[in-house]
């Protein structure tokens, strides 16, 4: 790796001022991307701000129809805490599917969103949930906060702080995992509001990341059931085709998995 000064934040603010000293800084949270990328001479920082032991950042609460994941908290914590597995029980099984142990002890939803790789599993969440994104400076909708591949909203500087997601009246997840990342092929989650809205997000498929899915948003609309999606048909138009999957292949899973995400669900 090329010289680069560590610097271990004790607060956002720190953090923040710690970043805006640095020729070429870059925030480390559970370090799952940004670690391997510098070992690879793809990414010289000049400063690393590791956010992991930031104590403001690290956290669940559940208050009301909302639960609150603060950034630094990891997925390892998500999938293991009851009180999400009680309100959002889908959110926790998502997190108990990402990578491996390690990657589940160490990953962050922070770090993931600020990431936001096209096969990630909690941009689906997000997305499918209207979540509210929090940083240091603002609270930015789900619906503005992705912006394609691994690109969002976010400012040079800016830290993602936590993630509120409302509490929906059902929700379910199923993803078809790439064997050896454990990425998602193709992943899907489904949400049915309390206001009996449905919201549909798709993640690993489309050539710009996660996507909203407005077929299967609208046949859940008129028949909460997996077999609504029976005659659903997802255009290949748009979605990726690669060495794990031609496009036709992939929106034929996006409605496999839409249809285990709902059956999920209950």
């Amino acid at each position: 790796m090329y010289e680069t000064n560590y610097h271990r934040a004790s607060s956002v603010a720190d953090a923040a001022a710690t970043f805006a000293k640095g020729a070429e800084s870059k925030f480390l949270a559970g370090g799952q991307t940004l670690l391997p990328v510098m070992k690879q001479r793809l990414a010289a920082p000049s400063d690393v701000i590791d956010l992991s032991k930031v104590q403001e950042m690290i956290g669940i609460e559940v208050s009301g129809d909302t639960v609150t994941i603060k950034a630094a908290t990891p997925h390892y914590d998500v999938a293991q805490s009851d009180a999400v597995k009680k309100a959002i029980p889908a959110l926790a099984n998502l997190a108990s599917e990402i990578g491996d142990p390690a990657v589940r002890y160490r990953g962050t939803i922070g770090g993931s969103l600020a990431n936001n790789d096209p096969a990630a599993d909690y941009p689906a969440a997000v997305l499918a949930l209207g979540a509210t994104v929090k940083t240091n400076k603002r609270s930015i909708a789900a619906e503005d906060f992705f912006k394609g591949l691994f690109s969002t909203a976010l400012e040079d500087g800016e830290i993602i702080t936590a993630v509120s997601f409302p509490v929906p009246a059902k929700s379910g997840y199923a993803k078809f995992p790439n064997p050896a990342s454990r990425f998602a092929l193709t992943g899907v989650f489904v949400a049915k509001t309390k206001s009996g809205d449905v919201r549909v997000a798709a993640t690993g498929a489309s050539q710009s990341g996660v996507m909203r899915v407005a077929p299967i948003e609208q046949a859940l609309k008129a028949n909460w059931a997996a077999s609504a999606l029976d005659s659903v048909t997802i255009p290949a138009s748009g979605l990726l085709a690669d060495i794990h999957g031609s496009a036709d292949y992939r929106a034929n899973l996006i409605k496999v998995m839409g249809q285990r995400a709902v059956t999920a669900a209950g």
